[in-house]
């Protein structure tokens, strides 16, 4: 049947996933960064998704597509609440409210995870740390993650290349300050490595600094860059 349906345009999702919370039905997900409507039957068209959407990547066209089934949607929202009653809230974005409390500023921190386009990364001081530096620095929030924008991982761990992601989150937002913190051991050079290549693709001067810690809790180096 023809009917009114989302449209999503992937170029102009940043995947901030606004969208995804205001869909009642649960129809749109963000998979890979982007928006999608993972079933047509899913969708309603009353596009109670469109108002929130910072950069306008949704809008409602009419075109071929299954009925909207209440039954199939009533069957979906009851598993989805199994899957979050179990499962991790990795790949909603999301920004946390810090007052008074000693957190972080958002959700997720992974580098594997966050949107390139993520509303919080705008006029932002970043901090890329590798995984381990929590645990080693006990003072890790005072110093480190309070008022900045956190991304975490592991080179040695994750074996993927973080420059092309930290790049394009350099590209595409005002980031007015890089902190890497890392460990002493070798493998926490690829993050330092990764941190650089991606300022140089940029194309961009940014302030950094890097701060490396020992496997004995303290800062054995602080050095500025380029």
């Amino acid at each position: 049947m023809i009917r009114k349906i989302v449209k999503i345009d992937e170029k102009k999702c940043n995947g901030c996933g606004i969208c995804a919370d205001a869909c009642h039905e649960g129809a749109i997900q963000i998979v890979n960064n982007k928006a999608k409507l993972v079933k047509d039957d899913y969708c309603d068209g009353l596009g109670d998704c469109l108002p929130g959407c910072p950069t306008g990547a949704i809008s409602i066209e009419e075109r071929e597509a299954e009925a909207y089934d209440e039954n199939a949607v009533k069957s979906h929202l009851q598993n989805k609440e199994k899957e979050i009653a179990c499962g991790c809230p990795g790949g909603q974005t999301r920004v946390i409210d810090t007052l008074d409390n000693n957190c972080l500023n958002q959700w997720p921190i992974q580098i594997k995870l966050v949107p390139t386009n993520a509303p919080y990364f705008d006029d932002s001081e970043l901090l890329i740390a590798a995984d381990c530096t929590a645990f080693a620095y006990s003072n890790v929030y005072n110093d480190f993650i309070k008022n900045r924008i956190t991304l975490i991982g592991c080179p040695k761990l994750d074996s993927i290349d973080y420059s092309e992601k930290i790049s394009e989150i350099i590209k595409n937002n005002k980031i007015n300050s890089i902190r890497i913190v890392m460990m002493e051991v070798p493998c926490c050079t690829g993050l330092e490595n990764a941190v650089l290549k991606a300022l140089q693709n940029s194309g961009k001067t940014i302030p950094l600094q890097t701060s490396i810690i020992s496997i004995n809790g303290k800062i054995i180096k602080n050095k500025a860059g380029d």
